[in-house]
């Protein structure tokens, strides 16, 4: 284990999950900026990322350090998973079938 996956005593978070969370607080202007970022910073895919990010997030320790961050990236994950869930089912959630 290196110093950069022992917690932070005050966070009970990482320096790497730190610093995923703070490069979700960021905005990208162009299309691939942030997935180079990801891995000159992190050394992982987007893929692989994205993984880390969602696991992050569940963690109560990442809801303590940033509420307003970990809440937004909550809502977006559940929104994009209902919206994959309404094309399965063959249905556009935009326009419920009541």
């Amino acid at each position: 284990m290196t110093d950069t996956d022992t917690p932070a005593p005050t966070t009970g978070l990482t320096d790497t999950e730190l610093a995923i969370l703070d490069l979700e607080g960021q905005w990208w202007k162009y299309a691939g900026a942030k997935e180079t970022r990801v891995r000159d910073l992190f050394d992982m895919s987007a893929t692989r990322y994205y993984q880390v990010l969602n696991a992050l997030i569940d963690q109560p320790a990442a809801l303590e350090h940033d509420p307003l961050l970990v809440g937004r990236l909550r809502r977006i994950r559940d929104a994009r998973q209902r919206q994959r869930a309404a094309r399965r089912l063959g249905f556009d959630e935009h326009y419920p079938m009541d």
